[in-house]
Order: structure tokens, then C-alpha cells, then sequence
């Protein structure tokens, strides 16, 4: 069974959706038509820009999702039967199996975008990635480290990234590598992703997401929050708006996904980083990109 994953911030790459761009009219025209939704040319940042200019969040989210929908529309859904998204990822994920448009679901990634960066920007915050410890440990580290500091990412087993004030982040790497982490590296973004300190982000979200029209699923979604299938429309919202607070349980969608039968993984979009976490979730799959 094929499965279709979707990824997040931190794929981008300067000239990123040119090859898709160029190869076909009905993608070109529908990367066109994300410069008329957004209200700016994204388009050229994404092939031209610099690397600064991508990694804003207000551009980098929209961009990859822009890059992701195109790679699915170049390989028509490839007879796949279950998607999954990782953090913005699960936007383009929803797009796939017919829950969003492209229009409805870029309008969403924008208004995600600009909040979070502003969440980003009303307190200082940050993230790390944790390498070589158990996920039980992580999470004992960061409930007895004072502050707020929350586990954000589980990408695969022996690595998870934590998120939170600055000060408890720091604090928290110093007694993981006393707990026997082989790393602990602060990340170079600006927010804490995924904690309770995007809650002003998610109200924002909360409100755009409930004026949107979700359509009734073609094929399963494997959604960050519950690690599971979800066929509600209003399940789904929920999900998506807990998704900004809550943590990316990408380990345990996958492995859940697993065990329903997937043993093909294809990642869509840009970068191969969801394959390599695959790849270390389970050996026995086979991973691939879409293009």
C-alpha cells in the first residue's frame, strides 16, 4: 500500500518549484495563480530570492506548500491510499485527499504563517533538537525544567525537538546532555513552534480554519495530533488548529500508517528529509520522492 507524505519548514531551497514550473502549462498555471492569491509575487522569491528571503515564515510556509501541490498535481496522486503531512505539511496533505483546494488551503498557510511569525515575534523563544535519548526521558527533562518547554517534534526514534522559552530551552539542553543525550543543538529559528506559546497564533487560525469549507475525505489522512485516520471534516479542523500548540507525532503516525498497511512511502514536495526520518522509523519500507 503507497502512502503520500507531505513536508514542512525547513525543505525550502532557492529555486525551489522552477523544474515543476517549467514542465507543464497546468502547473504553471497553477503556480501562477498563487501570486494573485497571496497578493505578492512568491513565485519569484521561490526561484530567485535568497536564502533570507525564504526562510521568513510568512514565505517559507506558503512556498513549500505551493512546491508540494504542484509535485502532487505532476504525479496525478500516484494510487496512493493514505496521506500524511508533517507540521504545515498535513495542509498539503489535506489538499491531496481532496479536503482543501489549493486556494482554500493557501489562504490557510498564509494566515498560519503570518501568525505564527508574529507569535514569534511577541516572545522570545526558541527550539532544539534532541539526539540519542528515549522520548519518556525528553519528556521527564522538560516537565521538571522550570519554564515552558514542551516536547514538539517526535521525527523518529532517537530524535526529538523540544520548543519554548529561550531561557527553559537552554536550560532543558544542559540536563539532557546530563542525561545522557549525544546532542543537543539549539535550532536557528526565532519562535517556539508547536508549544503553548503559539496560542495567540492558533486563535487566529481557529478563525480562518472555521470560515473555510472542509470536503468530506477521498482517502485517509494521518493527522499530527491523534497519529490516526480521521474522516471528519470537523475532526479535522479541530486537529489542525491543536496542531499549532500541540506536538508533531510524526514517529507514531508513521508506525500507525505501518501497521494499516503502508509499505511505500512517497514524499512530496521539496527536500528528502521525511524520507530519511522514514527510513529510521521502519527499515522495511521503501521511501521515494514524488519527482
Amino acid at each position: 500500500m503507497k502512502a503520500l507524505v507531505f513536508p514542512g519548514q525547513g525543505s525550502q531551497f532557492v529555486g525551489m518549484g522552477k523544474e515543476l514550473y517549467d514542465s507543464r502549462k497546468d502547473i504553471k498555471d497553477l503556480m501562477d495563480s498563487a501570486n494573485d492569491i497571496l497578493g505578492f509575487d512568491i513565485l519569484s522569491v521561490m526561484f530567485r530570492g535568497t536564502e533570507e528571503d525564504l526562510k521568513k515564515t510568512e514565505v517559507t510556509q506558503p512556498a513549500i506548500f505551493i512546491h508540494s501541490v504542484a509535485a502532487l498535481k505532476a504525479v496525478n496522486g500516484i494510487g496512493a491510499e493514505m496521506v500524511a503531512g508533517h507540521s504545515l505539511g498535513e495542509f498539503s496533505a489535506l489538499v491531496a485527499n481532496g479536503v482543501l483546494s489549493f486556494e482554500d488551503g493557501l489562504k490557510l498557510v498564509s494566515t498560519r504563517a503570518k501568525a505564527m511569525q508574529e507569535a514569534c515575534d511577541a516572545n522570545p523563544s526558541s527550539m532544539a533538537a534532541i539526539l540519542g535519548l528515549a522520548d519518556d526521558v525528553v519528556e521527564r527533562v522538560c516537565e521538571e525544567t522550570p519554564g515552558i518547554v514542551v516536547p514538539a517534534n517526535y521525527n523518529c526514534p532517537g530524535q526529538l525537538v523540544i520548543s519554548g522559552e529561550t531561557e527553559a530551552v537552554q536550560l532543558a539542553c544542559e540536563k539532557m546532555k546530563e542525561a545522557g543525550a549525544k546532542r543537543a543543538l539549539l535550532l536557528p529559528v526565532n519562535g517556539a513552534f508547536h508549544s503553548p506559546l503559539m496560542l495567540p497564533a492558533q486563535e487566529k487560525l481557529a478563525e480562518a480554519i472555521h470560515k473555510t469549507k472542509f470536503y468530506k475525505p477521498n482517502m485517509d489522512v494521518y493527522q499530527n495530533i491523534t497519529t490516526t485516520a480521521v474522516y471528519d471534516a470537523e475532526e479535522i479542523k479541530n486537529n489542525l488548529i491543536a496542531q499549532l500548540t500541540g506536538p508533531v507525532k510524526w514517529t507514531q503516525s508513521i508506525q500507525n500508517m505501518i501497521k494499516k498497511g503502508a509499505t511505500a512511502f512517497v514524499e512530496v514536495g521539496p527536500g528528502k528529509t521525511l524520507q530519511g526520518l522514514i527510513k529510521k522509523i521502519d527499515g522495511n519500507v521503501t521511501v521515494s520522492s514524488a519527482v
